[in-house]
């Protein structure tokens, strides 16, 4: 929060720099949201850590991740527990790293239209996040097992309304969002085999706000917030025999296996992003 804190005073400090004289240099405009535009945004995304998050298991592959993984001896073999994040360790005492927050860029057009005070538009945009969103499950045996996501690219397409007292707009988004996601999964389990499957595609929302200001008659510079949530509940990894024996716990309900997939279906983010265009 504190890099999000000062990528925001940065922003709104450059706008503050360059308005002022370039806006004494122009006459002033009847409409200067009115029209096309083109631009991008750079900025800061963060991974809210999911707290509680585990790994589901279904053990007859029934479809229905409601079974927990048992031993020969009737006992919870991933009993060590869950975190939330990603570890390379077979053990919960090795710790986990928190999902990681990183930055993201994105590229935009839009039209607005002003209505007096009152501006109205829509925007599209395409981009990448390097935000990763990670949970890991421990097992007896002792082993790990890491479910990790992020996105290839993702794109929005939004609607926004804003008011505009001169040439400073105050603005809400919100609309659709997509999302190609890229899956990893690994393990420290060395006798199983482990296939992951699943469709990449992601569809969710988002929303948000912002502040726009024009510099001269065809630039402007702002700041936004954006909250995105993405349904990425798809993706499972398949647990094989590999050259694991009858009595792996993967195997004792289904000879074939068990499958996999984490619990929290939605891949959610805040972004804070600094903005420019150029009008037409």
């Amino acid at each position: 929060m504190r890099k999000l804190s000062l990528m925001a005073s940065a922003t709104m400090l450059a706008i503050a720099a360059t308005a002022a004289p370039a806006l004494a240099q122009d006459a002033p405009e009847e409409e200067p949201f009115t029209g096309f535009y083109v631009g991008g945004s750079f900025g800061y995304t963060v991974q809210p850590n999911d707290i509680g998050e585990r790994v589901l298991f279904d053990t007859d592959r029934d479809g229905d991740f409601d079974e927990d993984v048992l031993t020969a001896a009737d006992a919870n073999a991933f009993s060590p527990g869950f975190c939330n994040g990603f570890s390379t360790n077979a053990t919960p005492a090795g710790g986990c790293v928190n999902d990681r927050d990183d930055i993201e860029y994105f590229g935009r057009i839009g039209f607005d239209k002003q209505f007096g005070g009152i501006v109205v538009g829509i925007v599209g945009e395409a981009g990448k996040s390097e935000a990763t969103d990670s949970v890991t499950a421990f097992s007896t045996t002792p082993a790990s097992y890491t479910f990790t996501r992020s996105t290839d690219w993702q794109a929005g397409l939004r609607g926004r309304i804003g008011y505009t007292p001169g040439t400073t707009l105050f603005y809400a988004t919100g609309g659709g969002a997509y999302a190609k996601m890229d899956h990893q999964f690994t393990s420290t389990n060395g006798a199983n085999s482990f296939t992951g499957n699943g469709e990449n595609d992601a569809w969710g929302w988002s929303a948000g706000g912002g502040v726009e200001q024009k510099i001269g008659r065809n630039f402007s510079l702002g700041l936004e917030y954006l909250y995105t949530r993405l349904n990425d509940d798809d993706y499972e990894v398949a647990v094989g025999p590999g050259t694991a024996p009858e009595t792996n716990p993967f195997l004792l309900v289904d000879p074939t296996g068990t499958d996999m997939r984490r619990s929290q279906g939605d891949f959610n983010t805040h972004s804070l992003r600094a903005t420019a265009a150029f009008r037409f």
